[in-house]
Parts: structure tokens; C-alpha cells; sequence
């Protein structure tokens, strides 16, 4: 009888036919997995989860006696719960160290939307209102030889701290739990506490990855000491946003604008109320979708699931403690 396995939010044809070959796999997507009968079904038997957004938790985790590996796609594991997972013998693992080029060209092109009004001025565009030079009122900011802050400073920041730099001659400020000096070497970034790159900043970049202590970091204080010209980028987690205190700077005009590419709850409704600032970018989390970095860590996610269900150590194991 073939070994079973779960793939959860992940569909490359690739990637599947590789599992597809060793293991019987059971696709789910698009539904409640703390509810869906042939899902909490599939549990009872599977070895191996791999995909993507997986809430995985006690309640899951009793469902799942025979659980060896849960193999996140993606660089984050905030969905998993690393502590009970480890009490239970189950591996976990991400893929780092492929996505950074792509989501650094993401968030800094939702920055240059923000800033040039470009998803504005395409709608003002094809409803057929240009029929004049455009008025002050439609001018946009520039980018280069502004002051870029980056909260966060790690890969991805860094590499948006290149294009910053090298690309558009922006001054980089960075806030980071330790520092950068590979940064304030190639990239001219200037290490600084948060206020002072909040007051400073033409353009703040949230970077962080979700933790207890980054949760809701940028709130209603943050946004007040912030400048009212600035705009502010979030490529990290929708949760390290407090999101009604951004939705309440946005109505107040204490920031000039927003570009978000992560929300607290996603997808967002249709009725939320960032949908209805013209002055915000929005991006279905659009951080590492491109074919070619999407397929590089879907293979790198099997890789690692494949190892641990063949009892090796994987690539990327995150509780490296459940080895002993």
C-alpha cells in the first residue's frame, strides 16, 4: 500500500507528478480544513503535508497520529506551531533562500506604483478621461534621491535596499533586531531606531517576519510620527499592521499613501474599506508569484518532505530540536 500524503494549496504539475510517483497524494484547495469531511478524513492516514498556508495546530495535529513532516512552500512558518509540533516528533520545514530577488522586485514596484500613481492614472486612462494635460492635482512624487526606511533588514530587505540605492540613489535608513553591516557597507544604509526612521522617512518598508513581538508593530503612534508626505509599503505579514489604525491615518491624511501587498485576513472582501482609497496599492500577495521562483520552491518543498519521509535530516528543517 502506497505511503499518503497531503498537498495543500499546491498544484504545479511539476512538483505533483514527482510525489505522484512514490507516494498517493491527496489535493486539497479552496477549502475550510477544520471542516472539510474528505480532508479531516485524509489526516487520519497522511505521513507527509505539503503545500502552502496551513493552519497546523494541536487540534489538527491530533487528527494526524501518523504525521512525520509538514513541508511549508514558503520562507515563513507562522501557520505552524513549531512548540506542539516538536512535542510530537513532527518536522518542519520552509523554503528560504529563493524568493528574495523576486518579492525585493514586487515590493519595490508596489512602492513605485504608490508613489507614481500608476494603477491611478491607468484607470484614469482607459475610462477615457484623458482628454487634456494632466492638472497639478494628478502630479506624482519622485522616487530617487529619496530617503527610503526599511524595517527589517534581512535578505529580502536588503534587496530592496539595492534597488533603492543602486537603482534610484535613495538615502537608506534601516531599523533590525541587529546589525546589517553587509548593507551599510554596499548600500550606504544608516542603522537607526524606529522613530528616527519614521520621522525621517519619505517612504517606510515594513520587513519584518510575524512574531509575538512584531505584531501590530505599526500602529496609530507610528503612523502619527510618520511624515504626512510619506508612503508606506507593507511586504511582510498583514498582522504586523494595525490595519484600522492605517485605514484612520489614511482618512486623516497623516500619510500621503499606502502599497500593500499583505493583509490581515486574505483575500480581502470586496467591501474592505483599503479598496476604496485611490491613494492605495493593493496586490493580491503577489511577493514570490512568478512561474519560474514559484516552481523553484515548490521543488525545494517536495525535496525536503521526500527527505524527511525517507528518515534523513531535510534541507530546511526549522525545529531541528525533534531529532532528538
Amino acid at each position: 500500500m502506497s505511503r499518503k500524503i497531503i498537498a495543500y494549496n499546491f498544484a504545479l504539475p511539476e512538483t505533483l507528478e514527482l510525489l505522484d510517483d512514490t507516494f498517493e497524494v491527496e489535493f486539497f484547495a479552496g477549502i475550510n480544513p477544520k471542516t472539510d469531511p474528505a480532508f479531516l478524513s485524509a489526516l487520519n492516514q497522511t505521513e507527509g503535508i505539503v503545500g502552502l498556508a496551513l493552519p497546523v495546530d494541536k487540534e489538527l495535529l491530533d487528527r494526524a497520529p501518523n504525521l512525520k513532516i509538514v513541508s511549508n512552500n514558503s520562507t515563513g512558518f507562522n501557520n505552524l506551531s513549531i512548540e506542539e509540533m516538536t512535542k510530537r516528533g513532527v518536522m518542519g520545514t520552509n523554503t528560504p533562500g529563493v524568493l528574495e530577488d523576486t518579492t525585493a522586485d514586487a515590493i519595490f514596484g508596489i512602492l513605485l506604483a504608490a508613489a507614481r500613481r500608476i494603477p491611478e492614472l491607468d484607470r484614469f486612462v482607459k475610462a477615457g478621461n484623458w482628454k487634456q494635460h494632466l492638472t497639478t492635482e494628478q502630479y506624482a512624487m519622485d522616487v530617487h534621491h529619496k530617503t527610503l526606511g526599511i524595517i527589517g533588514m534581512g535578505k529580502i530587505g536588503s534587496q530592496i535596499a539595492k534597488r533603492a540605492h543602486l537603482g534610484f540613489d535613495m538615502n537608506i535608513l534601516y531599523h533590525n533586531r541587529t546589525r546589517n553591516i553587509e548593507a551599510e557597507e554596499n548600500y550606504n544604509a544608516a542603522y537607526c531606531d524606529l522613530d528616527t526612521l519614521l520621522k525621517e522617512s519619505d517612504f517606510v518598508c515594513l520587513m519584518t517576519p510575524l512574531t509575538p513581538e512584531t505584531e501590530n508593530l505599526i500602529g496609530e503612534r507610528e503612523f502619527a510620527v510618520m511624515k504626512k508626505s510619506a508612503i508606506f509599503v507593507n511586504g511582510s505579514r498583514g498582522k504586523t499592521v494595525d490595519e484600522i489604525a492605517l485605514i484612520e491615518a489614511l482618512r486623516n491624511n497623516e500619510i500621503h499613501g499606502a502599497a500593500l501587498d499583505v493583509y490581515q485576513i486574505e483575500p480581502l472582501k470586496a467591501d474592505h474599506p483599503l479598496l476604496q482609497f485611490p491613494n492605495v496599492v493593493t496586490t493580491p500577495h503577489i511577493g514570490s508569484s512568478t512561474f519560474e521562483t514559484e516552481l523553484k520552491m515548490a521543488k525545494l518543498a517536495v525535496e525536503n518532505l521526500m527527505a524527511g519521509l525517507n528518515g534523513k535530516r531535510p534541507k530546511n528543517l526549522v525545529n531541528p530540536e525533534v531529532l532528538n
